[in-house]
C-alpha cells in the first residue's frame, strides 16, 4: 500500500450518488474500493432539481468570476414566489434558504459560501429560513 504522502493516480467514477475509486491497478482488475472524499481546494458542484450547487468554492474561483464586482441584493425572512427570466449565477454571502421548483417533488437547500446557478425559465418558491446578503449576475 502506497504512503499518503506518495502521490497515486486514481480515477473517479460517481455510481449511484456515491464516489468510488480505483486505482491503475485495480482497474484493469474492475475492482473499486469507496472512497471518502475530504474537504479539498477544488469544490464539488451538484446539481438537483436543475439548480447547481457548488459549495464553498474557493477564492480563486471567486475572482476569476469576478463575484466581489456583482451587484448585492439581500432579504430578511420570508417565503414568496419567483421566476427566473435569465439564467442566474449568485453566491451567498450569508443566509440559508430551501427553493422549491414549480411541478418537482423537494427543494433544494442553498446557504452562506454557495455558489448557486438557476436556469432561465425556473419558477420557484423562495423559503428565506435566515436573512440573505449575496452576490448575483444575470446572463
Amino acid at each position: 500500500m502506497a504512503s499518503p504522502m506518495v502521490a497515486t493516480t486514481i480515477q473517479l467514477q460517481l455510481q449511484t450518488g456515491r464516489v468510488r475509486y480505483c486505482s491503475p491497478s485495480t482497474a484493469s482488475r474492475g475492482r473499486f474500493a469507496a472512497a471518502r472524499v475530504m474537504a479539498s481546494a477544488d469544490a464539488v458542484a451538484t446539481e438537483k432539481l436543475g439548480v447547481r450547487v457548488e459549495r464553498n468554492p474557493p477564492e480563486t474561483r471567486l475572482s476569476e468570476l469576478g463575484v466581489r464586482q456583482w451587484p448585492k441584493w439581500g432579504c430578511e425572512q420570508s417565503k414568496f414566489p419567483w421566476t427566473y427570466s435569465a439564467k442566474e449565477t449568485c453566491y451567498l454571502l450569508q443566509g440559508k434558504v430551501k427553493v422549491y421548483p414549480e411541478g418537482e417533488e423537494g427543494f433544494v437547500e442553498i446557504a452562506a459560501g454557495d455558489l448557486v446557478v438557476f436556469p432561465k425559465g425556473m419558477s420557484c418558491t423562495w423559503d428565506v429560513a435566515e436573512a440573505v446578503d449575496k452576490h448575483y449576475k444575470f446572463e
